[in-house]
């Protein structure tokens, strides 16, 4: 608790709070731009062929209905207008608001991410600090093979290549059935969500184990370790308490950007699963020109890696006396 009231306290927290506002202004304008350049409306997408057979009276009366008979600009406040009220418009496709579709893709999404998140952790952080333990074992040549791989092998080839070994070997398809919340079947929602987080988690764990790498080798060059080794401290705490509680906050820092990213960056993983998360809500409504669809989504991811981002400047502020010191 004191380190969030130091950090709101702080000027640094107002220039934050401030640059966070500018961010989601940014994005919104951006986005509400973009997709108006992207050739066809939401007339079009919902009617195919059928448009070019619309007389101009109907054609007027369409545009009126999703208001794009109104200027660009119009249109871009009234949107933004709305959302100070809690309106993130109407998805015509899904008969339903997307303030309701949001708050259903999201907890999805979130509970992805995490899972995500806890393995790729769980995989980057003993192969980091291996890899800075045994600089030329083969716990090093394992942890270069683990970094390469997840940097370089695509998601989607993975993803898909995970999916169809499992299918047609083992038989195991969880995602060939509906999507099960956790609450209702936890089994099954555990089973949907395990390859995607394992193809997401792999592809994190490779960045998380060079973090992990760095920073232990600067941590396990200063003076103080020296002086915990040399009054015999074991060598599994020395590596734990002393080296690894002392590099945790590059290693907090490149996890809350990763989690950030897997809350509007598995729209390819969530697509291949048919999971229904954030991002494929993203995905199509990008396909049926769903503008308000979209661009109120994208706004609340935008929202959501802003307030990661925020909080984990919050954590590392609690876990190192020396940044909040500053």
């Amino acid at each position: 608790m004191s380190a969030v009231v130091n950090f709101v306290r702080s000027n640094g927290a107002v220039r934050k709070i401030g640059g966070a506002v500018l961010t989601l202004l940014g994005v919104a304008i951006i986005v509400f731009i973009m997709l108006r350049a992207i050739p066809g409306n939401q007339i079009t997408a919902g009617l195919g062929t059928e448009a070019a057979a619309l007389t101009p009276a109907q054609q007027e009366a369409l545009k009126r209905y999703y208001g794009l008979d109104q200027p660009l600009v119009v249109q871009f406040f009234s949107w933004l207008g709305n959302l100070f009220t809690g309106n993130l418009g109407y998805s015509a496709r899904n008969q339903d608001s997307v303030l309701d579709l949001t708050a259903k893709a999201l907890p999805v999404t979130a509970e992805l991410a995490i899972f995500s998140i806890l393995l790729a952790l769980a995989i980057g952080i003993p192969l980091g600090m291996l890899s800075a333990s045994a600089r030329q074992g083969v716990g090093a040549v394992l942890s270069k093979v683990v970094g390469l791989a997840g940097l370089s092998v695509p998601a989607f080839l993975l993803a898909t290549s995970m999916l169809s070994l499992s299918a047609s070997n083992w038989g195991f398809n969880p995602n060939g059935k509906p999507f099960a919340a956790l609450w209702v079947d936890p089994g099954l929602n555990l089973q949907q969500l395990l390859m995607p987080a394992l193809v997401l988690g792999f592809g994190i764990a490779a960045p998380i184990m060079r973090t992990t790498t760095t920073a232990v080798l600067e941590v396990r060059s200063q003076d103080f370790v020296r002086t915990a080794r040399a009054k015999g401290v074991p060598p599994r705490r020395l590596a734990v308490r002393h080296v690894l509680g002392n590099a945790l906050v590059p290693i907090v820092t490149m996890t809350g950007l990763q989690f950030g990213y897997l809350l509007g960056g598995a729209v390819v993983v969530e697509q291949i699963f048919s999971i229904p998360g954030i991002g494929r809500q993203v995905l199509l409504g990008i396909q049926q020109k769903e503008y308000a669809l979209v661009q109120s989504t994208v706004l609340v991811i935008a929202l959501a890696f802003v307030v990661v981002n925020l909080l984990t400047d919050l954590l590392y502020r609690a876990i190192d006396p020396r940044v909040r010191a500053r």
